[in-house]
């Protein structure tokens, strides 16, 4: 399955998953417990409260669900007021009515320590947002009242609490759900029909009308090309690819979920998808970025001849990619009021894990990238590493097979390779032509002088030798001939080529010096033996003095 689909099935799953169990029904609103931190052990030691009041965000969802479920007895309970009886359920109808229609939906947002947030001048207030009127903004504010025999609880303060009846005289109650049919303001699990009708439906047909949009206008814009500017398109033309239609569909609901009034479990459910949405659509982004920068690179690199370069732009890409993910997903977890400093810590503590377990795949890993990276061998060439010599076949990212002059594969893990000496016989700019040639040593000189002559200017005059490093010369005494060394560097393409060129050349020199008069000679050794006289008085037959014996043989005389 290709990444775009795994990330479009991706995206409307959790979607539904969140529209579904996040913040689903009225009465599975979570309600904070309190819990101290060991630096109060005093408070610690106090009775919980049961109401969940104990933390901001469990004052806030404590009330939200007793107002959903209209038991203002216990809604009164969260209000830092003097009011009591129908007074106070007034209060809290007034209050639940604006912070359901106007209250900013960043409930994960909200502080779940007992201290609060403590980002405020005043540390025993918590500010949870902020309700716009015609007059301006008005604070909706928390504040901690010390019990006598209990833990401090966060109310909703009474300066709030005193703006709230001229707030909700002015909020209007004309709004799009006053337009449409009275069935479809039931509520379901605390969201209208209309809020699902707007989720489930509304929703994914502007995702169809985008997909609608990008074929229309891209038909309309390969027709022109093809018509006007007769360049017909290669691949099919996108204008909104998927991730520009989820950021669009993420923007429209942060548009538009505010200006219909929903209620603010619905807010609330629609800011968390549209964060999801362009989460989402940033990896997706991300993804599309990377596999354009491979095929960019890729290209680059075959035209620059650099094949086997090309094979660790892959893994670099799923790195990426991966880095993506984790980005986006530490993103959402700070987003829904989750620290992701765990996490993180859990990561590293994993990859440090998993990099001692992987120890030498790892190194294998970074030596065959820093192997195809600096390009001391590549694929074909032929290379000497130790006692293994042959043709590299396969770079791969944890080990390199090679192909032996036996015609068996040797794979060896590419760590070894980085930290060996290689010699790479493929990347020789020239070949080395050098002999030694022997010639008798009755050779006279002036013979000898015309054969250095004559090789000389037989190299000089080929073009396939580099003029500059051709040397003929007497070298030495050998031990049973002259020495005459020949040296020069050859252009040539191959070894084979070489080869070639060094066969036709010898031929050429042997020619020179046999029309030179010139005999090229053969090892021989001499040996020079004294007469002596034996015990008798008699004189021994040995070897005459001069007498030449060849090929290191010592014959027996006659008469021994």
């Amino acid at each position: 399955m290709s990444q775009r689909r795994i990330l479009h099935c991706l995206a409307i799953g959790l979607s539904l998953t969140l529209l579904l169990f996040p913040i689903t029904a009225p009465g599975q609103l979570p309600k904070a417990a309190a819990s101290k931190p060991p630096s109060e052990p005093q408070i610690a030691k106090a009775p919980q409260d049961p109401l969940g009041r104990t933390t901001p965000r469990g004052a806030v969802l404590g009330f939200l669900s007793a107002a959903y479920n209209q038991k203002y007895d216990n809604a009164v309970q969260y209000l830092n007021t003097r009011a009591r009886g129908n007074d106070a359920h007034v209060l809290a109808q007034q209050l639940f009515f604006v912070l359901d229609r106007k209250l900013p939906a960043k409930l994960n947002q909200l502080s779940n320590d007992p201290l609060g947030s403590l980002s405020g001048v005043d540390p025993r207030r918590e500010l949870i947002g902020s309700v716009v009127t015609v007059h301006g903004d008005v604070d909706i504010y928390l504040e901690r009242v010390d019990r006598p025999n209990g833990q401090p609880i966060w109310l909703f303060s009474r300066d709030t609490l005193a703006d709230i009846p001229g707030v909700y005289d002015e909020i209007s109650a004309a709004n799009v759900e006053s337009y449409v049919p009275g069935f479809l303001l039931k509520k379901l699990f605390g969201v209208t029909l209309f809020g699902w009708t707007y989720f489930l439906v509304l929703l994914p047909l502007l995702y169809l009308a985008l997909s609608l949009i990008n074929r229309l206008v891209g038909a309309a814009l390969d027709y022109a090309l093809r018509k006007w500017a007769h360049r017909p398109l290669t691949q099919k033309l996108t204008i909104l690819p998927h991730p520009l239609r989820l950021l669009l569909l993420a923007a429209t609901i942060i548009a538009t979920a505010h200006e219909f009034n929903l209620s603010l479990l619905a807010r609330q459910v629609g800011s968390t998808v549209a964060l999801l949405l362009m989460i989402v659509g940033f990896v997706w982004t991300m993804f599309l970025v990377n596999a354009r920068c491979e095929t960019y690179l890729k290209r680059r690199m075959e035209a620059q001849g650099r094949l086997s370069s090309t094979a660790v732009l892959r893994p670099a890409r799923r790195v990426m990619d991966f880095i993506a993910i984790v980005v986006g997903f530490m993103v959402l977890l700070f987003k829904l009021g989750i620290n992701p400093s765990a996490t993180l810590a859990g990561l590293g503590v994993g990859g440090i894990a998993i990099a001692l377990a992987a120890q030498k795949t790892l190194e294998n890993v970074i030596g065959g990238a820093s192997l195809i990276m600096d390009g001391a061998v590549r694929v074909g060439d032929f290379f000497k590493m130790g006692d293994v010599s042959g043709t590299i076949e396969v770079i791969g990212l944890r080990s390199t097979r090679v192909r032996t002059m036996d015609r068996t594969i040797v794979t060896i893990p590419n760590g070894q390779m980085a930290t060996m000496v290689l010699e790479n016989f493929s990347a020789r700019d020239r070949f080395w032509l050098r002999h030694l040639i022997g010639v008798e040593y009755q050779t006279a000189s002036s013979a000898l002088t015309s054969v250095l002559a004559e090789v000389r200017a037989l190299l000089e005059r080929d073009s396939r030798v580099i003029p500059e490093t051709t040397r003929v010369r007497f070298l030495r005494f050998g031990e049973s001939n002259l020495e005459l060394e020949v040296f020069a560097y050859v252009s040539a393409r191959d070894m084979n080529h070489f080869l070639e060129i060094q066969e036709d050349l010898l031929i050429k020199i042997r020619e020179v010096i046999g029309a030179a008069g010139v005999e090229i000679g053969y090892p021989t050794r001499a040996i020079y033996v004294r007469s002596e006289t034996g015990t008798d008085g008699l004189p021994l037959e040995r070897v005459p003095p001069g007498a030449v014996v060849a090929n290191d043989a010592v014959h027996e005389m006659q008469g021994r």
